[in-house]
């Protein structure tokens, strides 16, 4: 049985939540550890403004429990005493599914720190199955490497992703693309995949796609584009814009695309760091958006801007992503959400 059998789907990120999970940043597995004590701070603000929306559940070493919960006042932050390596929850947790009677149920994907670039992983790739469990919610286990960050899901039966990470011979090598695209639909109960060829220039998750564009409604994508010629990403997004106009979801609908544009390439200890705006993250009546200010500041009020225009309904709360991103990702990337549900 898999949960297309069981009748079970992904929501779209933005139905309603019960909750977002996040983990809390592990100091000897970032990639600038030095900075630890400047991401916290960033990690705090991020999970204070989404319990303005909804209750948030932070995943903490147990040795770093009690320094943590003094952090916070809330009542809608939850301490959860859970070993892990890395804090990037939308990769190694679990993908939360329902069916049409509101049950949950979880996928555990096979995680493999983005093609074995970090090691150790073995805590990581057991996060899933010990919220699944915590939650008391139905598991399925997926007979791939995969992480959350790498695809999108509408909703309505479409899945957006890239073929730079999904067809990575790092992850599944064994599995041909036709059999990736089947567990895709088997597990995560979608009927067409838009493949885009590749993600933001440097990025060291091998493309994820949650850098690069979302759906904003079905039939509606918003994607990061780069206006200057001299830029890598200018090539990667056209190619990607090219791909997505010529693209019709699982309803038969062309695909309407809201561009934003980049914020300048910022450099860090000789490599770019991977800055998008299509990072953010939705929670109940509002979005999360990292801005990156300096040399940004335009573009932060542009991306602003086109959220709010196009979400007039949603709150756009913007929180400091250059905090986060020391750790090397961003908003999107640490959180996981909780579908309402039973």
């Amino acid at each position: 049985m898999n949960p297309r059998s069981a009748n079970y789907a992904m929501p779209p990120e933005w139905a309603e939540h019960e909750r977002t999970l996040i983990s809390w940043p592990v100091q000897d597995s970032m990639v600038y550890p030095d900075q630890y004590e400047e991401v916290s701070q960033g990690y705090r603000e991020l999970i204070q403004a989404i319990a303005e929306f909804e209750p948030v559940g932070v995943l903490v070493n147990p040795e770093d429990v009690a320094r943590v919960r003094a952090m916070f006042t809330e009542e809608n932050i939850e301490i959860l005493p859970v070993e892990h390596s890395d804090a990037w929850l939308r990769d190694n947790g679990p993908t939360l599914l329902l069916n049409p009677a509101g049950e949950r149920a979880g996928i555990n994907w096979n995680f493999n720190a983005w093609g074995e670039k970090y090691k150790p992983f073995d805590l990581d790739n057991q996060v899933a199955g010990q919220l699944l469990s915590r939650f008391g919610i139905t598991q399925f286990d997926a007979p791939i490497t995969m992480e959350g960050g790498s695809f999108h899901v509408d909703g309505e039966g479409t899945l957006i992703t890239t073929e730079e990470c999904l067809l990575n011979d790092n992850r599944n090598p064994h599995l041909s693309r036709e059999e990736i695209e089947q567990t895709l639909k088997d597990f995560l109960n979608v009927d067409t995949i838009i493949w885009l060829k590749r993600g933001l220039s440097g990025d060291e998750t091998d493309g994820h796609v949650d850098n690069v564009a979302c759906f904003a409604a079905p039939g509606k994508v918003i994607m990061q584009v780069c206006s200057d010629p001299s830029d890598e990403n200018y090539e990667i997004t056209r190619e990607n814009l090219a791909i997505l106009e010529a693209s019709v979801d699982a309803k038969g609908r062309k695909i309407e695309v809201i561009p934003v544009e980049q914020p300048p390439a910022v450099q860090y200890e000789d490599s770019r760091l991977t800055l998008s705006y299509l990072n953010f993250y939705f929670v109940n009546g509002g979005i999360i958006l990292p801005v990156f200010g300096g040399t940004a500041e335009e573009t932060d009020r542009l991306a602003k801007e086109v959220l709010e225009r196009t979400f007039p309904d949603r709150r756009v709360r913007t929180v400091n992503g250059m905090a986060v991103i020391r750790e090397g990702g961003n908003v999107h990337c640490t959180t996981q959400q909780m579908p309402a549900g039973k």
